[in-house]
């Protein structure tokens, strides 16, 4: 039936929404659940009695065998706790950037009094190991404490080989810390801290962890450990000692618990481990793969490109794409005011009228088959809707990656 005149079409944006952007992720149901409740004793019972697990099974998801320490924070927070453990002021640190938030720590560490080698690889390519290398052999003096490495960049969408990072220290015989940055990859990228040789990572809970942002943690090794104890000085809140290794529950945040965030990652971790850590990578990698099939058939006419040409350094949790400015605004505008679908913004990756070519799609943590496949088919009523041109035929192809094709 067709619409009297001059009466505008209804409005579809009305219903649950979807935020698909790199972070927060959307929360499950059971999450949110458990963290429906009234606050609960923080001097004995369920709640410290839970502690031991929980922690362990966070271990499990980072896949070490080593310390965590808690922190009431964002992944700055983070930062600035692996930092204050471990690089004192007028340490030199090497950090390689692929994006905004290499240089978001950087500036961390700059803040602290570090003294930053900064090594950039630009937006659109990983980190050229080689160059890393080249800088820590040209430290004979050994002053480099640290190489900060983001394992992805959420801006860029990057995802950069750790494990060659550490093998390219070990050829040169250095002795500074690998840190790692898994903020927007832990629980969606494969990340193996013992296996990869990682000292200090650090990663937040509203990412793959699938709890609301507010808590954020720093796994560290012996060798970390080691460094930590020859520190002239850690404040009391940041030093992960009695974090790590607590007399009482309270030592574990140094003051009052997250309380309702705990039970909200019990159960995200409980979600984790029943589906196990080989499954949830290999879901991501299938749900990131039919994005990418979907956006290679779009990109065939047209300005769309992902920001990443080679999917081997695509990062399975976030896809940064672009178009020709202003569309990548209109887009997100579009669909977000009319489907109620929300895309992430070009975050650190234009400027001026530039940073309105850039969007992001966020695919990380409680995604499923039917969650990405409406995102596409969001994406592509919105290209339709703008008149901004592209191929035909990429619900098809992510159809058929899906299902297994």
């Amino acid at each position: 039936m067709s619409l009297p005149p001059n009466t505008a079409p209804p409005n579809t944006a009305h219903g649950r929404g979807y935020l698909a952007i790199p972070g927060p992720s959307v929360m499950p149901d059971a999450v949110l659940q458990a963290m429906h409740r009234a606050s609960p004793n923080i001097y004995a019972g369920a709640l410290i009695d839970m502690m031991p697990d929980l922690t362990r099974d966070l271990c499990r998801v980072a896949r070490t065998q080593h310390d965590v320490a808690i922190y009431i924070g964002n992944g700055h927070a983070a930062w600035e706790a692996a930092l204050s453990n471990t690089i004192a002021p007028g340490d030199r640190v090497l950090v390689p950037s692929s994006g905004h938030f290499a240089h978001g720590w950087a500036d961390m560490a700059e803040g602290l009094g570090a003294q930053v080698d900064l090594l950039e690889f630009g937006k659109q390519s990983p980190f050229d190991v080689n160059r890393i290398a080249d800088a820590l052999q040209a430290d004979t003096a050994h002053e480099i404490k640290a190489v900060l490495a983001v394992h992805v960049d959420t801006s860029s969408s990057i995802r950069n080989d750790i494990a060659a990072i550490r093998k390219a220290m070990d050829d040169v015989n250095h002795p500074a810390l690998l840190m790692a940055d898994c903020i927007a990859s832990l629980g969606c990228d494969t990340f193996e801290m013992d296996a990869w040789g990682v000292d200090v990572m650090v990663t937040a809970c509203q990412k793959g962890l699938m709890v609301p942002a507010g808590t954020s943690f720093v796994f560290f090794n012996d060798r970390a450990g080691a460094a930590r104890a020859k520190m002239p000085r850690v404040s009391r809140y940041w030093d992960w000692v009695p974090r790590a290794n607590p007399d009482g529950f309270w030592q574990y945040f140094n003051g009052t618990a997250p309380t309702h965030h705990l039970y909200g990652l019990r159960v995200a971790l409980d979600m984790i481990h029943a589906e196990g850590m080989d499954q949830v990578w290999a879901r991501h990698r299938r749900l990131a793969r039919a994005i990418w099939a979907a956006c290679d058939v779009w990109a065939s006419k047209g300005g769309l490109r992902m920001n990443v040409a080679d999917p081997a350094h695509r990062s399975t949790a976030v896809t940064s794409l672009r178009l020709d400015a202003p569309d990548g605004t209109r887009l997100r505008d579009w669909v977000e005011d009319n489907l109620g679908l929300t895309l992430g913004i070009g975050l650190g990756m234009g400027e001026g009228r530039e940073s309105d070519a850039f969007f992001r799609f966020g695919h990380m943590g409680h995604v499923n088959g039917q969650m990405i496949m409406g995102l596409l088919g969001g994406v592509e009523t919105g290209l339709c809707a703008l008149d901004i041109e592209h191929g035909t035929g990429a619900l098809d192809a992510a159809a058929k990656v899906i299902a297994g094709g």
